[in-house]
């Protein structure tokens, strides 16, 4: 029975990353100027970009105390922010992007675990 449903996630898992697995992402870090937070931030989005959307992914940083007009027309309330632009749903994540699996099941690259 557990095989069972390990192969059930594995397909799930396959399935999601086929579904996009051919568009670009086009992704906006927000980020308040170089504190701590933000290098975190674009260190961690970075790598999640390069291990599982090589090639694929057009990744923005914007610091939102040079281009405050683009954070208003975002709704920006906090930072750091990312905004998954395409493929949609747009979608957006609050925090430093070291919460791996969060940004992936958000970013529609690894199937949601059900409880």
């Amino acid at each position: 029975m557990a095989t069972r449903q390990i192969k059930k996630v594995s397909q799930e898992i396959e399935e999601a990353s086929k579904k996009y697995e051919n568009q670009t992402y086009v992704l906006k870090l927000y980020v308040t100027g170089m504190t701590a937070k933000s290098a975190r931030a674009i260190m961690n989005i970075r790598k999640i970009c390069e291990e599982h959307l090589k090639g694929r992914y057009d990744l923005d940083v914007i610091d939102i105390y040079q281009n405050p007009v683009l954070a208003r027309g975002e709704q920006i309330i906090a930072a750091p922010t990312l905004i998954k632009k395409l493929p949609h749903p747009i979608r957006k994540f609050i925090g430093d992007m070291s919460d791996t699996d969060r940004i992936l099941i958000g970013l529609d690259l690894r199937a949601k675990k059900k409880k």
